[in-house]
């Protein structure tokens, strides 16, 4: 097991039984990031996906929130011209985003309670958002006169559909667990006494699974979300090839032949 002390950066990372977990550690702020933290997380991430070991990725927040977006306070002085503002996403916090993207390995957001403005956004970024039944969302943006600065306005209506996804945007309205479950924001509700163990045991779940062929299918949806039917399957028939030659698939095979659990290596 590997980690990061979080008094460094606000953020912890370690990885245990193939599982990474990246912890937002400033609970006195309900985990608003700073540029230090959002660094780190990007870093997390792209160190996730290098690491061999890691199966699976998880976000989730200490104490009891998950994020609460951008510390302001934490950003202090700096330069507020246009293009300044625009570096300071494009060149930082951007990143997260772009190393979320570039994460092949499944990413799943644990939401323990609110979940506002960017750290919204940054939730949205995972594949699975599993949450507490006390977890709130908020595009809180239009609030303070602000547009979603993380990607909300990509990531949301790809989730929820355009209409349910203006009507959060537009409105900056708090939705509660149960309502994300059901509008498809979130995947599944835990009691908040129940819900660290019901996601880890989620996240168990995945990184017993032949670790190759969970990577290309990633790969494949969202390849699929940029390209035609026939894009998309000439893509699979080449993934169905190459994941047919591991030693995974073929242990796969055998152990549902011989109606025994699968032991995979990620060759």
């Amino acid at each position: 097991m590997s980690t990061t002390d979080p008094a460094a950066s606000g953020l912890g990372y370690e990885v245990a039984d193939h599982i990474a977990t990246i912890t937002l550690d400033r609970p006195h702020r309900k985990n608003a990031f700073t540029i230090e933290m959002v660094d780190a997380w990007a870093a997390a991430l792209r160190h996730a996906q290098q690491d061999p070991d890691v199966r699976v990725v998880v976000v989730t927040g200490a104490g009891d929130g998950f994020c609460s977006g951008v510390d302001l306070d934490a950003f202090g002085e700096r330069e507020r011209t246009p293009w300044a503002e625009k570096s300071l996403l494009t060149d930082r916090i951007h990143q997260v985003a772009f190393a979320a993207e570039a994460l092949t390995k499944p990413y799943l957001a644990a939401v323990n309670g609110v979940a506002v403005g960017a750290g919204m956004d940054m939730s949205l970024m995972a594949d699975i958002r599993i949450a507490a039944a006390s977890a709130r969302f908020s595009e809180g943006y239009i609030r303070v006169g602000l547009v979603p600065g993380d990607g909300g306005c990509w990531y949301l209506p790809r989730i929820v559909g355009t209409a349910t996804a203006l009507r959060l945007l537009w409105t900056g309205d708090f939705v509660g667990a149960d309502e994300a479950l059901s509008m498809g924001l979130v995947s599944a509700v835990h009691p908040d006494d129940e819900f660290r163990d019901a996601a880890r045991a989620f996240a168990l779940r995945l990184a017993a699974q032949p670790p190759i062929a969970m990577q290309l299918i990633k790969r494949a949806v969202r390849e699929g979300e940029r390209h035609d039917l026939r894009t998309a399957l000439d893509l699979i028939s080449s993934h169905q090839a190459v994941v047919t030659a591991t030693q995974d698939s073929q242990e796969a095979m055998a152990a549902f032949r011989e109606k025994r659990p699968g032991t995979f290596t990620g060759r």
